[in-house]
């Protein structure tokens, strides 16, 4: 329902190529003190990141004061503690919930439940490591209406679990099953609305940081007149991690 499943390869990676494309990253960014790494799945699945490779990774990572990977509920373990302990800095797992909705949930083909993100959430807060959640605006096989409903839901699930951070996505189609839902009816791509109104709520929440994603604004649907300042309050908002006036819009409403 994101962007996971692009640039995946359907064989390990060879020895040192992880951290040598760390290694030539780091040679062109700009200093940080945080870095997440995003390798198109599971970093804790060791057909993605050998395991015999996490202390060298550590090593590149040194200056860095928050590390996040990302991981499926059910790869949640002591590889994350083993990782951990490598580290200076602190270590942050995020972990795709993508939605609290009973029915909808199982025919994502996450292969989780509810009950075993709870349990992979658990871990990581024992063993003080900070979970960061992933949250769809827009979900198939529900209306507008209902998927905002559940956007907000799962926000306030996240949050229950111990997250310090929920991320809201925009669910883009272009993977192939999504195309087909939408050509059968059973999928409309979420408008601009319903992302800003999952934001409000959640900032307004005030139990931790709320980030829409903002990645590729544009294919979603949207007011022409008004959607460029309604991007603008949004990317304001991430940063400020605070609710600002509403865009007042002649055309729309601000509701498109």
């Amino acid at each position: 329902m994101c962007d996971l499943w692009k640039n995946t390869l359907a064989e390990p990676v060879p020895a040192g190529a992880i951290p040598e494309q760390i290694r030539a990253a780091l040679g062109g960014l700009p200093p940080a003190r945080h870095i997440k790494l995003y390798n198109a799945g599971n970093f804790f699945d060791p057909g993605a990141i050998p395991t015999s490779e996490h202390e060298e990774i550590a090593s590149l990572l040194e200056p860095f004061e928050r590390v996040i990977v990302e991981s499926h509920p059910a790869l949640v373990g002591e590889s994350c503690l083993q990782l951990k302990n490598l580290l200076r800095g602190q270590l942050e797992v995020a972990m795709g919930l993508e939605t609290v909705h009973p029915d909808i949930l199982p025919r994502l083909n996450k292969r989780m439940t509810l009950d075993r993100f709870r349990s992979a959430a658990r871990f990581l807060r024992e063993a003080r490591i900070a979970l960061r959640v992933f949250v769809l605006a827009g979900l198939p096989f529900a209306s507008a209406e209902e998927s905002l409903e559940w956007a907000c839901r799962s926000i306030e699930f996240a949050f229950a679990c111990g997250a310090s951070a929920v991320a809201v996505i925009p669910t883009r189609p272009g993977n192939g099953a999504l195309d087909t839902l939408a050509r059968g009816g059973e999928f409309l791509p979420p408008r601009l609305a319903a992302l800003e109104a999952a934001l409000d709520f959640g900032i307004g929440l005030r139990q931790g940081r709320v980030f829409a994603d903002l990645w590729d604004l544009g294919r979603f649907p949207a007011c022409n007149r008004c959607s460029d300042a309604r991007a603008s309050r949004m990317r304001a908002m991430n940063l400020r991690q605070a609710t600002l006036p509403r865009i007042s819009c002649d055309a729309c409403g601000g509701l498109s």
